[in-house]
């Protein structure tokens, strides 16, 4: 039987990879993650490998380009790209990828894919408890924005990484037969990313330390979408464990 686990704390959207994320209230969760997650992204144009994608962990000032949107309210791909200046750039014109290749180096051009860039899983979840546990060790005040998850999760059994705990089990959010759900598949594993201020770009090593020594550089969770639907701030967070699910199907 399902137990329900805590609450959704918030939910995060990243419209270009690696840029800036937008803090919701609610969103739809797709077989691709939630609408408008990471379909954008800088590609390298000198690079030819598997992943050729810009990141912040090869220009951290990426973290301080923010996406915009000047028509259609809060639905679709941002329009323009706000400049860690304060310039404001269409996404796809000439301007911006002329001023991230400058920071960067070498050229880069935007690129849509319909069914998002990630670089393990289509949707992230972390608990409010692992990111307080892992700030306390670094000694560093808790932002769960570094860890730039899809779900923030409020826990009602307070105690952090329990999110190892729901491998191969389902995390469905809200009520119902219907309710939007997701499978647990692997731990997220972390890189330097976790390092780097969201508002400044400047890095604090002792924080991927942190994740080393206190779970063995994991913290969080990726999923697989096993069933459409919206997503909000507030929704209660059922666990079905993996031997459930083994017995039911």
């Amino acid at each position: 039987m399902p137990i329900e686990i805590g609450y959704v704390e918030a939910i995060f959207r990243y419209p270009v990879k690696s840029m800036a994320g937008e803090r919701l209230e609610e969103a739809n969760l797709g077989w691709y993650g939630l609408d408008g997650d990471r379909r954008l992204a800088l590609r390298r144009m000198d690079d030819r490998s598997g992943m050729p994608w810009l990141t912040a962990s090869k220009l951290p000032a990426l973290l301080l380009f923010a996406p915009k949107r000047h028509e259609d309210g809060a639905q679709g791909d941002p329009t323009h790209i706000r400049t860690p200046d304060g310039e404001e750039m269409p996404v796809f014109g000439d301007d911006l990828a002329t001023e991230v290749g400058r920071r960067y180096g070498a050229p880069v051009q935007m690129m849509r894919l319909n069914h998002g860039i990630f670089d393990e899983a289509s949707i992230s979840v972390i608990a409010v408890d692992t990111v307080r546990e892992i700030g306390r060790i670094a000694g560093r005040s808790p932002d769960v924005r570094r860890f730039r998850p899809n779900v923030v999760v409020r826990l009602l059994r307070s105690l952090p990484f329990q999110e190892d705990e729901w491998l191969g089990g389902v995390l469905s959010f809200g009520e119902g037969d219907d309710a939007p759900a997701i499978t647990v598949t692997t731990r997220d594993v972390r890189c330097s990313m976790v390092n780097l201020d969201p508002d400044s770009a400047s890095p604090a090593p002792e924080v991927l330390k942190a994740v080393v020594r206190a779970n063995q550089n994991n913290a969080g969770v990726y999923g697989a979408v096993t069933r459409i639907g919206r997503l909000a701030v507030g929704q209660t967070i059922l666990l079905s464990a993996a031997t459930e699910q083994r017995v039911r199907g």
